[in-house]
């Protein structure tokens, strides 16, 4: 496990970091200006540092800078600006990487883990399959086997999958599934959740009943449902 220290002045990008790194075994301290995250630097060990560039009182550049005169802690800045200039500039700071917004928390999730990895060379690397009796997820492949055999699952069955499994027993509604899946601009119905599920549940044979269906609710994904 983790320290983060993770610095945006909206709140809903700090949940959405928290909530995956939390989920990823890390601990998770918020800032939401740079003046903060170098108060709390200061007073605090951190492992990195998610900090975002546009922010009151202290831009994320200048906190970057005065952090590394206290600790050298990797940063990883995030921006909506994504000019050459201003990834050059960060780098020049002594940034460990730069994600442009809006972002995937998942693929931030796999930079923190390369940048910890990079930091800790000792550290051991994560799991890349993940096993539920004969039902095995290639996460790095993308790819899902049933007994050994490869089933040809689309980008969206897979995705839809891979998110029932990261949040396995835990029920998750259809407008989540959604909004996590298909975007907040999407503007067809539900429905659209339980056809995907059919066919996930076709594809994963035998194995079908780990997704369990929760009755006005949505789904789950639980491996210790009667195959």
């Amino acid at each position: 496990m983790y320290n983060l220290l993770v610095v945006d002045d909206e709140q809903k990008i700090r949940e959405v970091i928290r909530e995956y790194a939390e989920w990823s075994g890390h601990s998770v301290t918020e800032a939401g200006d740079g003046m903060t995250a170098l108060g709390l630097v200061k007073l605090n060990d951190y492992d990195l540092v998610v900090m975002d560039v546009m922010m009151p009182k202290l831009d994320g550049f200048s906190a970057c800078k005065e952090i590394k005169k206290v600790k050298d802690v990797p940063v990883i800045m995030l921006s909506a600006r994504g000019e050459e200039y201003d990834k050059l500039f960060g780098f020049e700071l002594g940034i460990d990487d730069y994600v442009v917004k809006p972002f995937s928390p998942k693929e931030l999730m796999a930079r923190i883990s390369a940048v910890l990895a990079r930091r800790n060379p000792k550290t051991q690397p994560a799991a890349t399959e993940l096993a539920f009796g004969g039902l095995t997820i290639d996460i790095l492949g993308r790819a899902v086997y049933v007994d050994g055999d490869k089933v040809d699952l689309t980008p969206k069955e897979y995705d839809l999958l891979f998110y029932l499994v990261e949040n396995k027993n835990i029920a998750i509604s259809r407008d989540k599934l959604l909004s996590e899946l298909w975007g907040y601009d999407f503007y067809g119905d539900d429905r659209i959740i339980d056809t995907h599920v059919k066919n996930l549940r076709n594809n994963l044979g035998k194995y079908r009943n780990y997704i369990v269906t929760l009755r006005r609710v949505g789904y789950k994904f639980d491996a210790q449902s009667k195959v």
